[in-house]
């Protein structure tokens, strides 16, 4: 789950300027060397995608295509995120990690999308980070979903955003329409975890979801992480892993995903993976 959206948060303007200083170097530099998974360097996880940052137009996509991504549920109410960057670590080849080691790593239970950005990159990762809002906005204080959690992580976040940048970590400030999204999905080369408005996510199967709560009319936003895995043109519906469904497969409208992803609370984030860099890197790891 993640806390932030639209707004300026405190000390968004240094993490901008800090941003810009450093996107601007262009860093390219390779993977890791030796190690097992849990210690390559850092440095290995940016891709860069075409300059408009879209499939090339000459491309001839197919009406649908879908990545094998296997299904895992969450444990616990906090840690749909990890179900997810386990489900993307499976995906490439990675399966001696579970949930248990990624909690480890995260050493909270209050998980962020930045959170899972750096867990991406503890496992050599290649991937691009979309954002409209960077780093934790206090503006939130007063939602239910976050009061609890946000005062404590307001510095935290902020930390995080800035070591991220600092570090090279591929982050941009832009809205991405669900249009790119089935670009690159249809490409073949990616997938991507996504955060969303699980209610609005689950009107399409409330009697599937683990979590409970969502049968109250008056149900606020609660944040959410899912895969995107999958797309079919002719039906405008896009397949995802939803880590506290029952379900092993699920497929939502491109409308409702767009809802759930762009809903108040989200700040539209969005983790994109490059499969066959991932795999390359990872190889190279092993």
């Amino acid at each position: 789950m993640i806390f932030v959206c639209a707004g300026k948060a405190a000390g968004a303007e240094e993490l901008m300027v800090v941003l810009l200083k450093i996107l601007k170097t262009d860093e390219e530099d390779g993977g890791g060397k030796d190690g097992d998974h849990m210690n390559v360097a850092a440095g290995c996880f940016g891709f860069e995608l075409s300059s408009d940052n879209r499939i090339g137009h000459e491309a001839v996509l197919p009406p649908t295509h879908f990545v094998q991504v296997p299904h895992i549920n969450q444990l616990f109410s906090w840690d749909c995120g990890l179900a997810c960057v386990l489900m993307a670590l499976t995906t490439v080849g990675i399966d001696d990690c579970n949930i248990q080691n990624l909690a480890e790593l995260c050493c909270t239970t209050s998980i962020w999308t930045v959170d899972l950005a750096f867990l991406l990159q503890k496992f050599c990762i290649m991937f691009s980070y979309y954002t409209v809002t960077f780093g934790a906005n206090p503006n939130y204080s007063g939602e239910t979903y976050y009061k609890e959690q946000l005062p404590n992580d307001l510095v935290r976040v902020d930390m995080l955003f800035q070591k991220a940048v600092e570090a090279g970590m591929n982050i941009q400030c832009r809205s991405i329409s669900g249009e790119e999204i089935s670009n690159w999905i249809l490409s073949g080369k990616y997938i991507a975890i996504a955060l969303v408005d699980q209610y609005k996510l689950s009107q399409s199967w409330v009697g599937n979801v683990i979590i409970t709560g969502f049968h109250d009319n008056d149900v606020g936003y609660t944040g959410h992480y899912v895969v995107i895995c999958g797309y079919d043109a002719e039906a405008d519906e896009f397949e995802i892993r939803d880590p506290a469904s029952s379900r092993k497969h699920n497929r939502v409208s491109s409308k409702c995903l767009d809802e759930a992803r762009k809903s108040f609370g989200t700040d539209e984030d969005l983790l994109l993976i490059s499969l066959e860099e991932s795999q390359k890197q990872n190889h190279t790891v092993l």
